[in-house]
C-alpha cells in the first residue's frame, strides 16, 4: 500500500484538537462556551503530551529503533514533528485567547496586567500581596546547597533570574499553586476586573529576592509522562489493587516531556532547564496565554445570568419506547429499546437496574464499570441489590487511565456490601459496556441484556453522545452470559455467533463483512460500508477499507479525532468519505453498517477501530434486530453524515474543511434534540388523552 494513504497516528489527533480550538474561535458558537473549547484543547494537550508523548519517548531511548506502521516515523521523528506543530497550534490559540479576551470586554469581564491600573490600585494589590500571599510562599534559591526542586506535574511556578551584587547570576523558582489563596483575584475598585494570582507573584517577585536584582522572570508549568505499564510493575505478591495504587503514586513522579514559559528567557537559561529535566530545548515551548486556562470556568460563573452568552438549555427526554409507569424489564422482555444519550435520558436504565435490585424473580446482576460518576446512582444499586440478596457480579477496570483512584473506592465499596469483584484481565483491559440481569421465571431463566457504547456514568451521558440497547433477545443474551463466564475464569471469548467480542471474535468478523462487501460490487451489486468511531488506526483494517474502496464499495466514515486514512487518493481510497463533527456534545457512539437494506448488518458498539480496541481489549459490538432500533440507527448515522455545521470533510490532502450540502446549514446534534423534545410531547398528549 502507498503511503499516500496514510496520516501519522499523532499528528491525525494534533488535527482533531485543532478543530476543537477552532470551536473557541468559532463566533456562532455562544461567547462564554467558547471559553470551555478553549480549556478542552488545552486539557486534551496535556494528556496528549502526558500518555502519547510520554510513550515515544521512552521509545526513543530504547536500543531497538522503532518506526510507526503506517507512514514509517521514527519515535523521534514523530516528537520533532508533535512540537513543530504544538508551537504553531500555541500560536493560534494565542489569537484566539486575545479575540476571547476583546469580547468579554464589552461584558465587564477583564484579566488586566500591572500596566492598566492605577497607582492606588497597585498600592491596594502590594497589599494584598503582603498580607494575604508573601507569607505563604516558599520561594527558592537553586545552588549547591539547594538542588534543582522537583516540580510537580502541571503545577505552576515561578522562575527568576537573579544577579547579586557582585555579579554573580542565580535562579529562583516560587511555586505558584496553592489552595490558600485565589486563582482570580479581583481589582476592589473595578468589579469584574481581575489578575491572575501567578501574575501577582511575578510582578512582586522581587520582595521575595529583596538582596538580589531580577533580570529575567516567566511563570513556567512542566508536564510529566503519564503513561506507566501496570504489567511492568507487577508484583504477583500484592493484591492487584495495591500495585495500582502504587502506580497512580509513581505517576506523579515521571520524567517531563514538556515545559511551557509565559515569557522569553535567555538560551544559555533554556539549556540549563532542559539539562536540569532531562529534555532538548525545542520541549521549551512559550505559550502566549496563561498556562493554566482552568479559570475560564469561574468567569462563566460572573456571566451566568447573560443566558445569551450560552448555550440554550437543553434536557434529555424521557424515551417513548417505554412507560416508566410499567416494569421496564417486562417491556424490554417483549421489545428492544434504544436510548440515545444525551438526548434521551439515562434515568429508564437507572429504573430498570433499581427494579432489578428490588424484583424478588432477579436472581443475578453482572456488569463491567470502566468510568463512573464520583457519585454514581449505578453503584449505589448494585450495593442495594447485594445487600437485597442478589448475585452481584461486577467487574472493575482498575486502568481505566486518569480514573484509577475513583475505581478502586468504588470497588471497595462494592466489595464491602458483598458483591463479587473482578479486577479486569491481566493482559487485557476490559472496556467493554455489558449488564445483563438474569430472572428466574415460571418459563426457566430469562436474559435481559444491557449493551452500551459509552461508560455507566450519568454524568457523561449528558455531555457526550452514547447508544444504549436493552434487549430480551435470548440469543443474544446467552453470549453475554457466555463474555461474563469467561471473565470470571480470566478468560477471554474464542468464538461468538451473535455478539463481536474483542479480542478473538471482533477484528477478524469486521474484516470478514468487508470482504463480504467487497464481494458484492465485484458482482455489481450494491456494496456500502459505514463506520461511526472515534479513532481509526487499525492498519489490517485501513488496508482493508483501502482494497474495499478500490474494488468499487461505497464508504462513509464518520471519526470524531484521529483518522490515519486519507480519502480521495485517485484510484484507491477515491469511494471513502470522511468527516469528523466537533460539537456541543462529545460524539461518543460508535456504530458499525455493512450492506443495503433488508441484508444490512447493524451493530453499536464498545470499540474503535485501533489496534488497542481490536486486538488488545475486552470490547462487545451488540448486532441490532430489532427493525424500527435499526431504522433509528440508520437515521442517526444519515443525519451526521448530512450535518454540514459541524461537521468538516477530509481531503485528499489531509485537511479537514467546511462543506455546504443544503441551502440551510444542518447541525445533528440539535436535530436529534428537537426530535426528542418532539417524542416526549407526542408522547405526552397522548398521556393526556
Amino acid at each position: 500500500m502507498a503511503k499516500s494513504c496514510y496520516t501519522n497516528r499523532e499528528l491525525s489527533w494534533l488535527q482533531f484538537n485543532e478543530r476543537v480550538l477552532d470551536e473557541a474561535g468559532n463566533e456562532s458558537v455562544p461567547l462564554a462556551e467558547r471559553l470551555t473549547f478553549a480549556s478542552i484543547y488545552q486539557s486534551n494537550l496535556d494528556e496528549f503530551f502526558m500518555v502519547r508523548v510520554g510513550t515515544l519517548m521512552v521509545q526513543m531511548h530504547s536500543d531497538e529503533k522503532i518506526r510507526e506502521n503506517k507512514t514509517g516515523m521514527t519515535s523521534e521523528e514523530q516528537v520533532d514533528a508533535i512540537l513543530e506543530h504544538t508551537v504553531e497550534l500555541e500560536q493560534k490559540k494565542a489569537r484566539i485567547y486575545e479575540q476571547l479576551m476583546g469580547e468579554l470586554e464589552p461584558q465587564g469581564i477583564r484579566i488586566i496586567n500591572f500596566n492598566k491600573l492605577s497607582k492606588k490600585e497597585g498600592a491596594l494589590l502590594e497589599t494584598y500581596f503582603d498580607q494575604n500571599i508573601a507569607p505563604f510562599l516558599m520561594p527558592m534559591i537553586i545552588g549547591k546547597q539547594q538542588p534543582f526542586p522537583f516540580l510537580n506535574n502541571k503545577e505552576l511556578y515561578a522562575l527568576v533570574l537573579l544577579n547579586t551584587k557582585g555579579g554573580k547570576t542565580k535562579t529562583g523558582i516560587v511555586p505558584c499553586t496553592n489552595s490558600v489563596f485565589k486563582r482570580l483575584i479581583e481589582i476592589p475598585s473595578r468589579p469584574g476586573n481581575f489578575m491572575l494570582c501567578e501574575e501577582l507573584i511575578l510582578h512582586f517577585v522581587s520582595k521575595l529576592y529583596p538582596t538580589y536584582t531580577v533580570k529575567e522572570k516567566s511563570i513556567m508549568r512542566v508536564t510529566r509522562n503519564a503513561d506507566i505499564d501496570d504489567i511492568e510493575v507487577y508484583d504477583e505478591d500484592m493484591e492487584y489493587r495495591n500495585v495500582m495504587e502504587r502506580l497512580i503514586k509513581q505517576r506523579t513522579r515521571l520524567s517531563p516531556v514538556r515545559l511551557e514559559l509565559s515569557r522569553q528567557i535567555n538560551n544559555k537559561k533554556k539549556k540549563e532547564l532542559a539539562k536540569f529535566l532531562g529534555v532538548h530545548t525545542n520541549h521549551i515551548i512559550q505559550v502566549g496565554t496563561p498556562l493554566d486556562l482552568s479559570f475560564v470556568f469561574q468567569l462563566q460563573g460572573y456571566l451566568r445570568d447573560r443566558t445569551e452568552l450560552f448555550y440554550d438549555r437543553r434536557t434529555p427526554q424521557m424515551t417513548p419506547a417505554l412507560n416508566l409507569k410499567e416494569s421496564i424489564l417486562d417491556q424490554v422482555a417483549q421489545k428492544d429499546v434504544l436510548l440515545s444519550y444525551p438526548f434521551e435520558s439515562i434515568k429508564p436504565f437507572l429504573r430498570m437496574l433499581h427494579e432489578a435490585a428490588e424484583d424478588e424473580q432477579v436472581v443475578s446482576i453482572k456488569m463491567t464499570l470502566y468510568r463512573v460518576a464520583e457519585r454514581s446512582k449505578i453503584i449505589d444499586t448494585l450495593i442495594e441489590a447485594a445487600e437485597n440478596g442478589k448475585e452481584v457480579i461486577v467487574l472493575v477496570e482498575l486502568r481505566a487511565r486518569f480514573d484509577e483512584a475513583n475505581n478502586i473506592e468504588m470497588s471497595r465499596r462494592l466489595e464491602d456490601a458483598g458483591c463479587h469483584i473482578i479486577y479486569g484481565l491481566g493482559k487485557y483491559k476490559v472496556h467493554s459496556k455489558l449488564c445483563q440481569i438474569i430472572r428466574n421465571t415460571e418459563n426457566g431463566l430469562q436474559y435481559i441484556t444491557q449493551i452500551g457504547t459509552g461508560n455507566y456514568n450519568e454524568k457523561t451521558s449528558r455531555l457526550y453522545t452514547d447508544l444504549s440497547l436493552l434487549t430480551g433477545n435470548q440469543e443474544i443474551g446467552a453470549e453475554a452470559a457466555k463474555v461474563f463466564r469467561a471473565l470470571m475464569l480470566g478468560e477471554t471469548v474464542e468464538e461468538t455467533k451473535h455478539l463481536l467480542v474483542a479480542p478473538h471474535c471482533l477484528q477478524n468478523k469486521v474484516l470478514a463483512m468487508m470482504d463480504a462487501e467487497m464481494t458484492k460490487a465485484k458482482q455489481g451489486l450494491p456494496a456500502y460500508i459505514g463506520i461511526k468511531i472515534n479513532s481509526l488506526t487499525d492498519k489490517d483494517i485501513i488496508d482493508k477499507l483501502i482494497e474495499a474502496s478500490k474494488a468499487g464499495v461505497k464508504i462513509e466514515l464518520i471519526v470524531r479525532g484521529i483518522c490515519c486514512l486519507v480519502p480521495g487518493v485517485e484510484g484507491k481510497t477515491d469511494n471513502i468519505t470522511v468527516i469528523s463533527v466537533v460539537g456541543r456534545y462529545l460524539e461518543h457512539s460508535r456504530i458499525y453498517r455493512f450492506g443495503v437494506g433488508e441484508q444490512e448488518k447493524l451493530y453499536i458498539a464498545s470499540a474503535d477501530f485501533m489496534t488497542r480496541n481490536t486486538l488488545k481489549r475486552v470490547e462487545v459490538a451488540a448486532p441490532i434486530y430489532d427493525p424500527d432500533v435499526k431504522n433509528r440507527i440508520r437515521h442517526i448515522f444519515d443525519t451526521i453524515m448530512a450535518d454540514d455545521e459541524k461537521g468538516k470533510m477530509q481531503t485528499r490532502d489531509r485537511k479537514y474543511i467546511d462543506r455546504m450540502l443544503g441551502t440551510e446549514k444542518l447541525n445533528s446534534q440539535e436535530v436529534f434534540y428537537d426530535e426528542a423534545y418532539a417524542a416526549a410531547k407526542a408522547t405526552d398528549s397522548q398521556d393526556q388523552d
